[in-house]
């Protein structure tokens, strides 16, 4: 089955990302079609990453430092920006497209002979459902050594929380999803400890809140003695940024000697998610060498985390673009500290679109004074976006700003202005505003 043929499949089935939808996450369908098509999911040693910001970021660190080790590992994330085949793949790319097609066809094949009156619950699959199963059967296919897999949402009932790791990493909690997942720190920190599994280690990441540091460790020790604190572990120095990298001296018990890494994932939160990263790695496959992960964090990197990026021909005047998908008030807060960091003289504009879930109340107010011009859009035409909510965010803020509905009209306004100004533009807010930037022509 062709890959086109599949997703046009699997747009039939409910999917989270485009619509959220209340009462569709538990695991029995995880569990019913994974034993249908012989438990893939256990044939592979793997890794399983839950946060709230970082474990896209933290997950590909793992699984470059463990393909510059010499292991074929493969790296199942989310969302994707351009091509769904970003998803589900290796470190450094994807599968040869034999490897989807055959997935693919054992897939909907096993499906298509379910009858109705044997789901559980008589409750239909979801589309993250059949994409997190067909990840399991690409990487048993593709013969993979390990596998990486980020959560999607929460942790507890997340599709991806039948797997059983090697270890379970916890990045950075943040009020999120509060719909879904709680309303609180502690609330949302007990959904992410829902992947924490008896006997099992556990990674637990940089916490800004001491509410969520203390409800993990306390998770973690009622299943495990093995829990990390990578905060504790590691320690780096000698910061350096650039352009379009990051250079940090790591430093622990764990190491022979200090890592000296040059990082393409920029930030202050990349530091925290390299610590992660490391102390999962080292845990889980303590014979890893120290070049290896130099070299695995060098190679790393992923789409629209603060990716620095040369503008369209057509724009020769824009400095460059920085993309982001950064989209809750910690998060951005670290972007414009990043362009801070690395663009110290550079004069920005702004291209800003958010989903209606996300806190645009506190979030505009960090853009105060920091840009030349303000530009609104909607997130695409996937999710759901409430533009008079964002505008009227700004207006509260301070902020001068131009809004236009059309994303594809307001990404053009947006890099028509930066260019005449000879500014560089900042795009950020949401993946799916950045997929619609990454259409443009080069």
């Amino acid at each position: 089955m062709k890959l086109n043929d599949f997703l046009a499949w699997l747009d039939t089935y409910l999917n989270f990302e485009k619509k959220q939808t209340k009462g569709i996450f538990w695991l029995e369908s995880m569990r019913f079609l994974c034993d249908r098509l012989g438990n893939p999911q256990d044939k592979i040693q793997c890794f399983h990453i839950a946060g709230s910001k970082g474990k896209g970021s933290t997950s590909k660190m793992i699984a470059s430092i463990l393909e510059s080790a010499g292991y074929k590992c493969g790296l199942y994330t989310s969302p994707h920006i351009k091509d769904f085949r970003e998803r589900i793949g290796t470190a450094s790319g994807f599968f040869d497209d034999d490897i989807y097609e055959k997935a693919a066809e054992k897939i909907v094949d096993c499906v298509n002979r379910i009858n109705a009156d044997e789901l559980p619950g008589g409750r239909a699959f979801t589309w993250f459902e059949l994409v997190t199963v067909y990840a399991f059967l690409c990487f048993e296919i593709a013969g993979v050594d390990y596998a990486v897999y980020e959560v999607g949402l929460g942790g507890r009932l997340d599709s991806t929380n039948i797997v059983r790791p090697l270890v379970s990493v916890i990045t950075q909690i943040e009020l999120e999803h509060t719909e879904f997942l709680g309303d609180t720190i502690e609330k949302i920190a007990g959904e992410k400890a829902g992947i924490i599994k008896e006997g099992i280690p556990v990674v637990i990441g940089h916490q800004k809140y001491d509410a969520a540091l203390e409800k993990l460790v306390e998770s973690a020790k009622k299943y495990t003695n093995q829990y990390i604190i990578s905060d504790v572990i590691i320690t780096f120095q000698d910061v350096k940024f650039e352009r379009s990298k990051m250079n940090v001296t790591f430093e622990s018990k764990f190491f022979s000697r200090p890592l000296k890494c040059s990082l393409r994932l920029i930030g202050e939160a990349q530091i925290w998610n390299a610590k992660a990263a490391l102390c999962a790695v080292k845990s889980a496959l303590p014979e890893i060498t120290e070049k290896a992960m130099e070299q695995g964090f060098s190679d790393a990197f992923l789409n629209a985390r603060f990716e620095v990026r040369t503008p369209p021909r057509s724009f020769p005047n824009i400095q460059c673009l920085v993309l982001d998908g950064a989209h809750t008030v910690n998060s951005i807060s670290l972007v414009i500290k990043t362009i801070e960091e690395c663009f110290p003289r550079q004069e920005f504009d702004l291209l800003f679109a958010c989903a209606a879930d996300k806190g645009v109340k506190d979030i505009a107010p960090l853009f105060f004074g920091k840009f030349f011009s303000v530009t609104l859009t909607r997130p695409g035409v996937v999710r759901q976006s409430d533009i008079a909510s964002v505008e009227a965010a700004f207006e509260n803020a301070g902020i001068d700003f131009e809004a236009i509905e059309d994303c594809s009209e307001a990404i053009k306004s947006a890099l028509k202005k930066a260019n005449e100004a000879g500014h560089a533009l900042l795009i950020t807010g949401s993946f799916y505003l950045i997929g619609c930037v990454t259409l443009l022509e080069p």
